[in-house]
């Protein structure tokens, strides 16, 4: 039981870092300039939310889709 719930939590978490990582990379390459103001403020929200995870998980999410931050 506890082996099944494990995995469960695993598998979720893989698709909420594919999520996350897939999110970052669409901010990362969106040109604010280009949007209408209710998408810039729902890219900020989500680039907010985004900003609050630690650097680990960061790199996971972004592993997971097979991106990377370019600074």
């Amino acid at each position: 039981m506890l082996r099944s719930e494990l995995e469960l939590l695993m598998r979720e978490r893989h698709a909420l870092l594919k999520v996350t990582g897939a999110a970052a990379g669409l901010i990362a390459e969106l040109d604010s300039h280009d949007l209408p103001k209710n998408t810039v403020e729902a890219a900020e929200l989500l680039a907010t939310s985004i900003n609050t995870l630690n650097e680990e998980t960061l790199q996971d999410a972004l592993a997971s889709v097979h991106a990377a931050i370019v600074e």
